[in-house]
């Protein structure tokens, strides 16, 4: 059954129409043939129909880049060969104002240099109606780097559906962010990674960048709900000592600046000397779970772990949960400020937040005491089934930072693919050691399906991004020669209550959900 289903789908994607933009393609004379194809990829948009593959050829495309059309499955636009198809100019490199079902995959996209225009990339949604014009957006397998202006990725006003996917995102500018997220609907981030280093791209580090993500809502828009930030990679911290790796709300509106939001299966590496406000933020915001994340490395800040506060006509933060994730400092200065004193595992003022939830995480601080400040609303000792100890997490020395080399056509470390250099960050500095404590020590209520791999966790999960036993599962449960939605609601009785029947969230529950549950190792049962 699965493989008559899988061959189907394949046929499915052969039978798309494929159309050619190269740097020698012209839009006047050009058919979007591969022998005679076009200039530009705006141009292609508005010429192809639904469900095409628009194949981009190597070489340097400067200028706007506009992502716009109406395409009810979807067109997918593709760098021919990864990375080599690079998006420039001098302002605003790729916008989508007016788009629905477009993909833009294996580009490198960046400013020209100092002087540019604010952003490299912007999705807002211009319709003030109620359906919006930018929706079902894709950004996969970009290397997004080096704003001179404003933010790397800017996703606002209202765009709905939006997938940020498999990217590299590096170097954005002055008090601003890798992604700013801001009065928007239903927006998932995965698999990417999220550094800076400045002096590789020939910059200044001044240590004034704003933090990696930011969630929140500067023009009070009706809706900024439903984030899902989930299996990324932080690291190499060149920000400001007021930002953090990931922060909800900044603007100190008399709203929930957000809402709804599962951050999970991140892994936060603390290698860098510069000094952070703390991993996570929360300023006026309702409803932000955390959940097995690790958060490890010297990491120096004015607090470790999370800084939960309001500013300005914020609203107090309430349904702030932390669940079964990794607090680890092996050096022990824990929250140190600039790595000398003054340790810190939270800033929580008591009278900033409502309802809050802390519970069986692990923390360790290389054999020191955990802080522990009164003064604080959460601490290691709200959580009653905390653990101690060390998850033995591998070394951070001479970290190999994940830079694409256009020059070489690889990155620095010699891979030649960002989920390459996803997979040796995630192993070689978030996976625990044999007999670590994190082993089956997670709620499995409250632990998501994957790990930060997107390999299975089993009933018994462990604590942390990585699972040390990831699993798969048998196919046909109830032994009817078939696999379908009756086997899956078998596997949700056997396993947990929390199980999400439409894994695919193409509104059926089939046997598409049990495909994407076998893809792994062992068996879970």
């Amino acid at each position: 059954m699965t493989r008559i289903i899988v061959v189907c789908l394949f046929a499915v994607s052969l039978s798309a129409q494929t159309f050619y933009v190269d740097t020698m393609g012209s839009d006047t004379t050009g058919i979007g043939s591969q022998g005679n194809p076009w200039a530009t990829i705006q141009f292609a948009l508005d010429q192809v129909p639904d469900e095409a593959l628009v194949l981009v050829g190597p070489g340097e495309y400067f200028g706007r880049t506009r992502l716009r059309g109406i395409f009810p499955v979807g067109v997918t636009v593709r760098s021919e060969v990864r990375y080599q198809a690079q998006l420039r100019h001098t302002s605003t490199v790729v916008t989508c104002f007016y788009g629905v079902g477009i993909t833009l995959e294996g580009f490198d996209i960046a400013h020209t240099g100092p002087g540019a225009g604010a952003l490299v990339i912007q999705v807002q949604n211009l319709n003030v109606s109620p359906d919006p014009d930018v929706s079902r957006i894709v950004f996969r397998d970009n290397v997004i780097h080096d704003s001179f202006n404003n933010d790397l990725l800017k996703i606002n006003n209202g765009a709905l559906d939006i997938l940020v996917e498999g990217n590299i995102f590096y170097n954005q500018a002055g008090s601003d962010e890798h992604i700013d997220i801001n009065g928007v609907v239903n927006i998932e981030v995965r698999d990417n990674i999220f550094f800076n280093d400045f002096e590789g791209s020939g910059r200044p580090n001044n240590n004034d960048t704003s933090s990696f993500i930011v969630i929140k809502n500067s023009g009070a828009h009706p809706l900024n709900e439903q984030f899902h930030i989930h299996r990324n990679v932080f690291l190499n911290w060149q920000g400001s000592s007021g930002s953090n790796f990931l922060l909800f709300g900044e603007d100190g509106q008399a709203i929930y600046e957000a809402e709804d939001a599962w951050v999970e299966n991140n892994l936060f590496i603390g290698n860098s000397p510069n000094n952070m406000r703390a991993a996570w933020g929360v300023k006026g915001c309702r409803l932000i779970r955390f959940r097995n994340n690790t958060v490890v490395g010297d990491l120096p800040a004015l607090a470790f772990a999370m800084r939960i506060n309001q500013e300005g006509a914020n609203l107090v933060n309430d349904e702030i949960s932390f669940y079964n994730n990794v607090w680890c400092d092996p050096t022990a200065t824990m929250g140190a400020e600039f790595g000398q004193s003054n340790n810190d595992f939270s800033d929580t003022p008591p009278t900033a937040t409502d309802q809050f939830v802390i519970e069986q995480n692990l923390y360790w601080n290389g054999g020191a005491p955990v802080p522990d400040d009164p003064n604080e609303l959460i601490n290691m000792s709200d959580d009653a089934l905390a653990v101690v100890g060390d998850p033995q997490l591998p070394a951070q020395a001479a970290i190999v930072l994940p830079r694409w080399d256009a020059g070489s056509m690889t990155f620095v470390s010699g891979n030649s693919t960002i989920r390459e250099e996803f997979l040796r960050l995630v192993n070689g500095y978030g996976k625990p050691g044999l007999g670590s404590p994190v082993t089956d020590m997670a709620n499995p209520l409250m632990a998501p399906l994957y790990d930060i791999l997107g390999e299975i966790r089993g009933p018994n999960p462990d604590l942390g991004a990585f699972e040390l036993d990831a699993c798969s599962l048998p196919s046909d449960l109830d032994g009817d020669f078939d696999v379908d939605a009756d086997d899956l609601a078998i596997l949700v009785s056997l396993w947990r209550t929390d199980f999400p029947f439409d894994l695919n969230q193409d509104g059926e529950i089939n046997v598409l959900d049990m495909i994407i549950l076998i893809d792994s190792y062992g068996s879970c049962l």
